[in-house]
């Protein structure tokens, strides 16, 4: 784990290497570059692609692209598909690269941390490019946040969206709702109360409004009697301490708490802290 992790580092010893070793720059034509399938960013907007390639008319492109031999003889990108989009689109026939050997698994990690950093991805990319990184290189959210820079809290409640249904996923990934406003919707478990949810969000209802709506939501037979104080301020206490969200439900003859977590490693985590 410990050495994929180092992937963050890597990729900061990278950048330095296109700021600072110029003479580790080749040049490759665009025809000798091909896309990596894999690449995490799905959705490229048109403006602004149009956006870059005229500034790369005007000025060049100041950012080399991170390419990998492949077996083709040809180059496939690491880093840098949408400066390799806008230099086509810009007209050029050639463009600056740094040539790296790396493996299926270091291309995919790498790829992955630079969207992540760039943050422009579309919220759902970016909930899509944590859990990814968490489940193919076995790193907690804590890692995962200090790869990219990020908090914990911030890649927790990026990768919480993911457990909204599809089609409020694509109203998020094509700029409908707002992540608030999906954020607001997670706790909403009643079926037709989601779908005024996401019809009032739709109509330009604020988060804050959502968030109400979320509040004021059926509930179950078994929820009516309200929670005692005690056991709400251990919830609160235990957010806190495990960095996740608990829920502790109080019955009759026997109670539950519920810890989320978001892959194999993290459970792991959390049974060695809670052996302890």
């Amino acid at each position: 784990m410990a050495q994929k992790f180092g992937l963050g580092r890597g990729l900061e010893s990278l950048f330095n290497e296109n700021q600072n070793q110029s003479e580790s720059l080749k040049i490759l034509r665009l025809s000798e570059i091909e896309p990596n399938k894999n690449q995490p960013r799905k959705n490229f907007d048109d403006k602004a692609l149009a956006e870059l390639a005229d500034s790369i008319k005007q000025h060049g492109l100041l950012q080399p692209i991170v390419v990998r031999p492949t077996n083709s003889l040809n180059y496939q990108i690491v880093a840098g598909e949408r400066r390799w989009r806008a230099s086509k689109l810009a007209g050029l026939e050639s463009v600056p690269v740094i040539i790296k050997e790396m493996t299926d698994d270091e291309c995919r990690t790498l790829a992955l941390i630079e969207n992540l950093q760039r943050e422009d991805l579309n919220p759902v990319e970016e909930a899509l490019g944590y859990k990814q990184l968490m489940e193919k290189n076995s790193l907690t959210q804590e890692k995962v946040a200090e790869v990219v820079g990020k908090s914990r809290s911030a890649v927790a409640n990026s990768v919480r969206i993911l457990n909204l249904p599809d089609d409020i996923l694509d109203l998020l990934k094509n700029g409908k709702i707002s992540f608030g406003h999906a954020r607001a919707m997670l706790s909403i478990e009643d079926k037709a109360l989601l779908k005024e949810a996401v019809e009032l969000s739709l109509k330009g209802a604020s988060v804050r409004e959502i968030e109400k709506l979320a509040a004021a939501k059926p509930k179950k037979a078994s929820e009516h009697k309200s929670t005692p104080t005690y056991y709400k301020e251990v919830q609160i206490a235990l957010t806190k301490a495990l960095g996740r969200k608990i829920k502790i439900t109080k019955g009759e003859k026997k109670s539950t708490l519920e810890i989320e977590f978001y892959s194999d490693s993290e459970l792991t985590d959390l049974a060695k802290l809670l052996g302890r």
